[in-house]
């Protein structure tokens, strides 16, 4: 994510003097270099990924009770290991009467408009910019209705970060794993790195499923104030 915004594919990037940055992309804001407060209050993503032990401490100076810390896990994977046998049965294991599909336009604006998988494309500005940047797979019900997905939530050179969705009422049937295993295998096909960074203990293990490995968990902070001041930007 922070490659994505550094080639300036997307996101935004603010330097302060000549040792302090923002890069800030969809929900995250991840703070690099010397600890600076003022880029601490310039931060408006909900998720705040500190550089280091300086910047959690002047994250919790400046926000106090409304930064929220928690743990994510970093993964790792060498893309020549990955079983892609293994990864093939899972696309093959969907429930009678699901499939999968490439995301396309009028998938795009579909996904926009529900709740759970508005994160699978959000990142990008429109349409075109998913479809010519972008990549992804649904998991539909009866064809046409959206219930899981797998996409690049940012993409940078030669890499993407993965971004995975299940509506809430459809969990727990393999859809993630599906469409996730098709999303890893077609990354594979075109030379690119699917990167994982997993939210919590369960990403973590759907992550291990597919051929992941724990790299190391960290520290970052949670601000919801910023989630509703995003939220509000959305619908306005």
């Amino acid at each position: 994510m922070v490659q994505a915004c550094l080639q300036g594919h997307m996101g935004r990037l603010i330097c302060r003097g000549e040792g302090s940055a923002l890069a800030s992309i969809g929900d995250f804001c991840f703070l690099a270099g010397a600890p600076c407060a003022e880029l601490v209050e310039r931060a408006d993503a909900p998720i705040l990924v500190p550089d280091g032990e300086g910047w959690r401490r002047i994250i919790e100076e400046v926000l106090g009770r409304e930064a929220v810390p928690f743990t994510r896990y970093a993964t790792r994977h060498a893309p020549e290991r990955f079983d892609c046998d293994r990864l093939i049965c899972l696309t093959k294991a969907l429930p009678q009467g699901f499939a999968l599909h490439p995301i396309g336009r009028e998938m795009y604006f579909t996904l926009l408009e529900e709740e759970w998988a508005r994160d699978l494309c959000g990142c990008f500005g429109d349409a075109s910019g998913f479809l010519e940047q972008g990549l992804g797979f649904v998991v539909t019900l009866g064809g046409n209705l959206p219930v899981a997905g797998a996409s690049s939530y940012a993409v940078c050179d030669g890499a993407i970060e993965i971004e995975i969705d299940t509506r809430p009422d459809f969990r727990r049937l393999g859809l993630a794993a599906a469409c996730g295993a098709r999303l890893v295998l077609e990354c594979l096909g075109r030379g690119l790195y699917p990167g994982w960074d997993a939210h919590n203990e369960q990403s973590l293990a759907l992550a291990e499923k597919l051929g992941y490995q724990l790299d190391r968990p960290y520290t970052a902070y949670w601000v919801a104030k910023n989630r509703e001041h995003r939220r509000n930007l959305s619908v306005n």
